[in-house]
């Protein structure tokens, strides 16, 4: 395997699967079944999972939340689907262990990122839960700083789009896909990849990211290979 260690994050919105809300088993147990696939070849895997499939802060201010609340309750969505994720992996025989950022036992162990290395060495996967802790944060950033502290070689963005384009695909049908692209570039080029807290987090600190389709089974496996899925992000 070309990296081994790894930060995934995975999208709330893609564990919705073809529902409005909620979680899909369906796509809960293609993401266990890759993920199993990945840790029996001996990678070491934190995953971070975003909440909006269940609530998202942004869109709580917007019905009348206070941000702050909203955020939380954001956070609290995080933990639901790490829960799930967690459970899905132990049907598929893989270790797993849910570590929130928010005191929360016996729901999960506090976060810390001696106690994460110490769980990924002993061949768990770690699942980290509830952000950074923070409101005004999304879970793109969460996903940067676990990655950063835990010494990740690469932060896979798991998402339902194929990479990273000239625009968006959905709307404009003449979109181009990047193989690669510098986070100069990125920025010059003023493309979504992830908000730019997040983005400044893994820039500053070297992180590259690479952002793939999740939902296409398999695809997990050949990133982590080092086969040319997706597009990726770099110094």
């Amino acid at each position: 395997m070309k990296y081994k260690r790894i930060l995934l994050k995975l999208s709330g919105e893609s564990l919705m699967g073809g529902q409005p809300y909620g979680l899909s088993t369906d796509v809960l147990a293609s993401y266990a079944r890759q993920i199993r696939a990945v840790a029996e070849s001996g990678v070491q895997l934190a995953i971070v999972i975003g909440g909006g499939n269940i609530f998202r802060g942004l869109s709580g201010v917007n019905r009348g939340f206070d941000r702050v609340k909203g955020d939380q309750m954001g956070m609290l969505a995080t933990i639901i689907n790490s829960l799930a994720l967690q459970s899905a992996l132990e049907s598929e025989g893989v270790k797993a262990r849910v570590l929130t950022s928010i005191r929360m036992e016996p729901i999960g162990e506090y976060y810390s990122k001696a106690r994460a290395l110490e769980c990924m060495r002993a061949g768990e996967v770690v699942i980290v839960g509830g952000g950074t802790s923070n409101p005004f944060f999304s879970t793109d950033t969460a996903s940067a700083l676990r990655g950063v502290e835990v010494e990740a070689d690469v932060m896979l963005k798991g998402t339902r789009v194929d990479g990273v384009y000239t625009a968006d695909p959905e709307k404009d049908p003449a979109a181009v896909r990047f193989d690669e692209i510098s986070f100069d570039e990125v920025y010059a080029r003023g493309l979504k990849v992830m908000d730019l807290t997040a983005f400044t987090l893994c820039k500053e600190n070297r992180l590259p990211v690479i952002v793939f389709d999740m939902d296409t089974e398999g695809n997990l496996g050949k990133v982590v290979a080092g086969e040319k899925i997706g597009t990726l992000v770099h110094e």
